[in-house]
């Protein structure tokens, strides 16, 4: 594994584990909670491994379809990564989710998910970009 692999983790964990935990267990915890679809007792550790293995798999992929070296237009680049596997994840963790599970609101819950999930990618996709820069 590279250095800018390993990089790109950091670059999907780093901020998508504070923003997560904030988002869902302190910011908006009392709508989510009203929604009724999360245990009481969430394991955090398990959030973590998710994010890992998320953070593995994005880092590995951004060089196989994202152009990646100094002379790449990284903020560019970065936004467009962010929006594919954002749309990706969205339709997996939003839209799958309020299709199957059953909750107290599905347009409390889209909400939800999609105001969390535009601002994580957004700021993901130019990391990984970054982390991905060869010099």
């Amino acid at each position: 594994m590279t250095k800018a692999f390993w990089l790109g983790v950091a670059a999907y964990v780093l901020p998508t584990f504070p923003l997560g935990y904030v988002w869902h267990l302190a910011v908006f915890a009392p709508q989510y909670d009203a929604l009724q679809i999360y245990r009481p007792d969430v394991i955090i550790p398990f959030g973590l491994l998710s994010m890992l293995v998320q953070g593995a798999i994005l880092s590995w992929l951004y060089p196989k379809i994202m152009r990646a070296g100094p002379e790449a237009p990284w903020l560019r680049d970065g936004l467009m990564f962010g929006l594919i596997v954002g749309l990706f994840a969205w339709s997996l963790s939003t839209i799958a989710v309020a299709a199957k599970n059953v909750m107290t609101s599905v347009p409390l819950y889209l909400a939800l998910e999609t105001g969390f999930t535009f601002p994580q990618y957004v700021i993901v996709g130019p990391l990984m970009a970054l982390a991905h820069r060869r010099r």
